[in-house]
């Protein structure tokens, strides 16, 4: 099944697909975006998610906000509302660094065009930004495919694998970033167990993960958050792969809470923990995980399970619910990009990995 999460439709007039992750697995249901007020919403509240996902999404923000200008308005009227999307859309969510990368590519593209082109019209401009954003999702399924390319030789026959929340192709405008390398490694026919973390509160392991793999039929098995690490010492895992929001340049790694105890308890077993992510992902004005913004979300995520009413906690209690923890860069045996591999992880190595322009 080929699962197409982020998918514009028409020219600048058109909108934006979406597949609705918050009805997975029980139903398979498309929604539409012609405005940038639905837009947000479905970013904020996890319709679409993962933070490729996330910034493919956003980029189309402007070319939305662009199909509601007056028929006569100015170039310096329809700057003004790329600027206004943007900073919009900005507020959705606040740790995946994919969504800032492709709302600022877009704005700069139009701001480049204009001083360019200072007599050009606005449906020009329109054009570029829709481009813009289009060379933004290209991409994004080019990165997937090459991490997975550069991650399938971690998995060997025989394996278990680990992997935490969702980072699959519903994460993603391609085929994801560490299922990505699962998907290569079964098309050359290798056979291992994947096992799956339900990820608490929001369950996208078990809602998300587990219904992709099942597509493949690649062998899954689903756990419980508290299990991992008594799999782990009985050695049932020999490797762990998740993705990420958000790496800062010394390599620390934003990813979805739960994520920094799995990269301890590996440690301890002395199994290897890695990270995939496209280049996107790094930001490097961040020295490293400690200045990372970490989303809080609602208490009720925590005290009602996913999709149900039943309350599992008193009235009243305080709850603590970050969505994404840090993992430390000394815990992370590589990270696996659409360039490459980066092992033993410093600044130095990760920018340097980055400026190349061949994979390494």
């Amino acid at each position: 099944m080929m699962i197409q999460t982020v998918k514009w439709i028409g020219g600048v007039d058109g909108f934006l697909e979406l597949i609705d992750q918050r009805r997975l697995p029980a139903e398979f249901v498309k929604i539409k975006c012609r405005d940038i007020e639905q837009l947000y919403e479905a970013i904020k509240t996890l319709a679409v998610r993962g933070a490729p996902a996330i910034g493919v999404s956003a980029a189309y923000g402007p070319v939305l906000a662009l199909q509601k200008l007056p028929a006569q308005s100015t170039m310096q009227q329809a700057r003004d509302a790329i600027v206004k999307a943007c900073e919009y859309l900005a507020l959705a969510r606040p740790t995946a660094v994919n969504l800032f990368w492709a709302l600022n590519r877009v704005r700069q593209s139009a701001d480049k065009f204009v001083t360019a082109n200072p007599s050009a019209k606005v449906k020009q401009l329109h054009e570029v930004v829709l481009k813009e954003a289009n060379a933004i999702y290209r991409e994004d399924v080019d990165m997937c495919l090459r991490i997975g390319q550069n991650g399938e030789r971690f998995i060997k026959d025989g394996f278990g694998v680990l992997t935490h929340c969702n980072a699959g192709a519903l994460a993603t405008a391609g085929q994801g970033t560490a299922l990505s390398a699962l998907f290569e490694a079964h098309k050359k026919g290798k056979k291992f167990t994947v096992y799956v973390d339900e990820t608490r509160p929001l369950l996208q392991g078990a809602r998300l993960t587990t219904w992709e793999l099942k597509q493949t039929g690649i062998e899954t098995v689903l756990i419980c958050d508290n299990m991992a690490g008594w799999l782990m010492k009985q050695g049932k895992i020999n490797m762990v792969i998740t993705g990420a929001d958000r790496i800062a340049a010394n390599g620390d790694a934003a990813n979805k809470v739960g994520t920094y105890s799995l990269s301890v308890l590996a440690q301890q077993h002395g199994i290897p923990f890695y990270i995939a992510a496209p280049s996107s992902t790094f930001d490097l004005e961040i020295n490293s995980g400690a200045e990372i913004p970490i989303e809080q979300r609602a208490a009720d995520e925590v005290i009602r399970p996913w999709g149900t009413d039943t309350q599992i906690a008193p009235d009243g209690i305080s709850v603590y619910n970050p969505a994404f923890d840090i993992v430390d860069a000394k815990n992370i045996t590589a990270i696996i990009t659409d360039k490459g591999v980066i092992e033993k992880l410093n600044t130095n190595k990760i920018c340097e990995h980055l400026r190349s322009k061949t994979p390494q």
